[in-house]
């Protein structure tokens, strides 16, 4: 686990990117204290900061195969670096180390770019092959480990950090307005964009292979979600025996390994199940608020933390720490996050690391897999009732265009003329079929902030912002060419691509980083999705809501967990968020009033004033008050930190 940095040229490395990329390590000491490693070639310059995981004495990087014509440098971890070992040696390789990444190597020596595929884990890595001048770059599946890129006719710029990145004065801090008023309907901005124009990450599931003697890029999806074989067989034995195998993998360490606990079922499962493998003793770490009011989970987290005889450590959340840290993570986030559940995850892995656990392991991802959420499946519900009305809908609308007076020229009319003629088109509320060759499914419009912001963004943007954004929409994130065939695995990709990769998985892995702790996530294990997503082409598992949410989790997880946490209502993170947005505002909302984002010509000078006083409608979980702010403390700590490297 580490940071990973690289400055790739057209001509030859100059002076000026040798200090540019020991700058971007430097920027990167928090995911790396343990020390350095950097290597250069002609057009090449790559480097790292590492923590050390496994193989603490012989693991440092770069890496070298036995001829030394390829280098790699890796964040991450690879959990079956055991298996790969064995096998690569069988066929003859020599390594140099134990370090899981090694493996990338030789696995590149045997199958090119099909290396990846052999891969099972966490990874962003860049591997330099020497002989046929090119670079390789690839991300890991479900997008655990993050890698941002800068790319000009000139230069290529990586690294696993956007700061980093900044910290080279190579890269120009341009707002991307399109990715602003996204984060401002999501709270995080999708990617592969950044809240910068010239700034992109490489997406989840995909390797950039770089020509370095013709200049040329060539970007690969070489992982769909969507591909994964129907399964047959009982979907609760299948996910058990796949938990089981996972437990075993997520739990390879050379140093402590923890697990984040609360009284939930995802952290309930991960910690039932890696405590009966891991050989040592395992601790717990659980998050509370002053005076125990009934949202803390701290008592249901130690009951399963006695039951399962691991030691327990608690953080009592408190509003002045939230106030007192809120700048800080808005900087250490990367992207602007406006997730205020962040103090959690902050506060956990300070107090892990603290306490001498550098790995965490944690439940996120359960609920975008199993069906955590009730607003998910009433989406796929309204999106499948919607598709046969969709094509009515279409031949309708051709149809009206021969009735002067009757503007058809926008689609929300459209939909509200239509509406008011033929009660039978009440159900669809946003088309699946948009216009020719676009489908949009109904998702993100069921929720309350993105409809407040549809609702009320105009006012607070300038004339300028807004033409900026030329016809753009927010929606466009989860517009597609094609129909598909299966609405519910759509949808589940959906959320996997938006909320839990940019909002749940990069601030996981941002905030963790920040105190040099490592997160792992076994649910987002990819052979797992692959197994749901395969179950669900075969079988349906959508559940009632009625009674409880993820019935193939929790059948799967019986005799895993006691009844009494199978039975357990769901809960989610509750902290006194009016409490702490009232807080946060009395400290910083001033920043607002003529800020960064009025300055930028975003919002306006009214709205500024307007934002700064944290107006927090009844129906929001997270206002565009509290939007805007964690934009303008991000702006104006990104650039002030840009200044001082």
């Amino acid at each position: 686990m580490c940071g990973i940095a690289g400055i790739i040229v057209k001509q030859s490395i100059e002076p000026v990117h040798e200090r540019s990329l020991e700058r971007m390590l430097q920027s990167m000491v928090h995911r790396g204290p343990d020390g350095k490693g950097a290597f250069r070639d002609r057009s090449i310059a790559i480097g790292m900061r590492r923590l050390s995981i496994i193989d603490l004495k012989g693991g440092w990087q770069p890496l070298f195969n036995e001829n030394k014509n390829l280098a790699v440098i890796a964040n991450g971890e690879i959990y079956n670096y055991l298996e790969l070992t064995k096998a690569l040696e069988e066929r003859g390789h020599v390594f140099s180390s134990h370090s899981d990444c090694e493996t990338i190597l030789h696995l590149y020596e045997e199958y090119g770019e099909q290396c990846v595929h052999h891969l099972r884990g966490m990874f962003a890595f860049a591997l330099y092959d020497k002989l046929n001048r090119k670079v390789i770059i690839a991300r890991d599946r479900m997008g655990e480990k993050p890698l941002y890129f800068f790319r000009s006719n000139t230069e290529f710029i990586f690294s696993s950090e956007l700061k980093s990145i900044l910290s080279t004065d190579l890269v120009p801090f341009d707002l991307d307005p399109v990715s602003i008023n996204n984060y401002f309907h999501y709270q995080y901005v999708p990617e592969p964009k950044t809240p910068l124009r010239d700034v992109q990450k490489l997406p989840a599931g995909n390797l950039l292979a770089i020509d370095l003697d013709r200049w040329r890029f060539d970007m690969k999806r070489y992982w769909h979600f969507e591909d994964a074989a129907p399964v047959q067989g009982d979907p609760a034995a299948l996910i058990a025996e796949e938990l089981d195998t996972i437990s075993k993998l997520i739990i390879r360490s050379d140093v402590p390994v923890g697990v984040a606990l609360s009284g939930g079922l995802d952290s309930s499962a991960i910690a039932a199940l890696a405590v009966k493998k891991y050989p040592g003793v395992m601790h717990a770490f659980s998050v509370g608020y002053p005076g125990r009011p009934s949202n803390d989970e701290r008592n249901d987290a130690k009951l399963l933390a006695d039951h399962l005889r691991m030691p327990m450590h608690e953080i009592e959340l408190t509003t002045d720490d939230c106030v007192s840290l809120f700048e800080e993570m808005n900087y250490m986030r990367d992207d602007p996050i406006a997730d205020i559940s962040g103090y959690g995850y902050y506060a956990v892995s300070k107090e892990a690391r603290r306490f001498g656990v550098p790995v965490l392991l944690q439940g996120q991802g359960g609920d975008e897999l199993f069906w955590g959420y009730a607003w998910v499946v009433d989406a796929i519900k309204m999106t499948e009732k919607s598709i046969h009305g969709s094509a009515m809908y279409h031949n309708l609308r051709e149809h009206l265009k021969q009735f002067p007076g009757i503007r058809l020229d926008n689609i929300r009319t459209q939909i509200k003329w239509i509406r008011s003629l033929l009660p039978v088109f009440n159900k669809i509320r946003t088309n699946v079929r948009i216009g020719p060759s676009r489908y949009r499914p109904i998702l993100f419009e069921l929720t309350p902030d993105f409809q407040i912001a549809c609702a009320t963004l105009n006012q607070y943007f300038t004339p300028g912002f807004r033409e900026k954004l030329n016809a753009t929409s927010a929606s466009d994130v989860y517009t597609f060419t094609s129909q598909w065939p299966f609405t519910d695995i759509r949808m589940t990709r959906l959320i996997c691509d938006t909320y839990l990769l940019e909002n749940g998985i990069a601030q996981g892995d941002r905030l963790s980083m920040a105190n040099s702790v490592e997160l792992r996530l076994p649910f987002v294990d990819y052979k797992l999705v692959e197994l749901v997503i395969g179950l669900r082409k075969a079988h349906q598992d959508r559940p009632d809501y009625k009674d409880f949410p993820k019935p193939w989790l929790r059948a799967a997880l019986k005799g895993i967990l006691p009844e009494w946490v199978l039975n357990r209502p769901k809960q989610g993170f509750a902290p006194p968020v009016l409490e702490w947005h009232t807080k946060i505002f009395e400290k910083y909302g001033h920043y607002l009033i003529n800020g960064n984002l009025v300055g930028s010509g975003i919002l306006s000078e009214e709205a500024g004033r307007i934002l700064s006083t944290g107006p927090f409608p009844p129906s929001a979980v997270t206002p565009i008050s509290f939007k805007a702010l964690v934009l303008e403390t991000w702006y104006r700590n990104i650039k002030k930190h840009r200044v001082q490297m």
